[in-house]
């Protein structure tokens, strides 16, 4: 049986939110490139929220820039969304987690510091509080 779309919005937005928790947690413990990367996974969650309560059936794809653009053909509001900065998002969904994506002789535990990790926070935060406000409407 096919969810509601207002069912499946729902359920993506909670588990946004529920990342976003454990971001904070990972955030207080120092560990800022699991910040930078659960940010950006928050981020896409929440726009795929959105997506669902639209009626979007198959909502795919990790990208935050293509994600941002999908949901703007539905409320323009997005277009300006788009400039407030989440798309920084998108270059942590690889360079965060895998050595061979960062500079050779290093890895992303050593890259990424706690002013990264706050804004990345920031910019996740701002996702799920935007895509939230949308779906209440």
């Amino acid at each position: 049986m096919k969810p509601e779309p207002g069912d499946e919005a729902q359920r993506w937005l909670e588990q946004a939110k529920e990342d976003l928790k454990g971001a904070k947690v990972l955030l207080d413990a120092g560990c800022f490139h699991l910040v930078c990367f659960l940010a950006q996974q928050v981020a896409e969650k929440a726009l795929k929220a959105f997506l669902y309560a639209q009626g979007e059936e198959l909502v795919y794809g990790h990208s935050i820039e293509a994600l941002v653009d999908w949901a703007a053909r539905h409320d323009q509001s997005f277009h300006e969304f788009k400039k407030q900065g989440a798309l920084l998002l998108d270059s942590y969904y690889v360079a965060s987690r895998y050595p061979n994506a960062v500079s050779p002789g290093s890895i992303p535990a050593h890259l990424y510091d706690r002013q990264t990790a706050e804004h990345a926070f920031k910019l996740a935060e701002r996702t799920v509080d935007f895509a939230g406000e949308k779906l209440k409407r």
